[in-house]
Parts: C-alpha cells; structure tokens; sequence
C-alpha cells in the first residue's frame, strides 16, 4: 500500500503518533491522585490485618 500524503513517517522508519497534551495532564493527575490514594489503602488494610493478629 503506498504511503499516503498525509501519512507522516519519520526517518526511523516508524509512524509519528501525535501525542495528546491532555494525556499528560491526565497521566499527571492520576499520578497526583493515586498516590496518596495508594498510600491510604495500603495502610488501611494494614491496620485491619493488625486487629485479626
């Protein structure tokens, strides 16, 4: 299939993928988010464990 003119290919001989800015403000606020949401269960579940020693 011959490339098309609005195919873009770069030199290494892949296609471009355009990326998305609210990918990376997605990707940021889940990183924001998840964290101390990951910290909190972690140490919730920790503390239950503890009252069934």
């Amino acid at each position: 299939m011959p490339a098309q003119p609005h195919d873009a290919v770069n030199p290494a001989g892949g296609t471009d993928v355009p990326v998305n800015p609210a990918t990376g403000r997605l990707a940021f606020g889940w990183l924001l988010v998840g964290i101390p949401l990951a910290y909190g269960v972690i140490t919730t579940l920790s503390r239950v464990g503890q009252l069934f020693q």
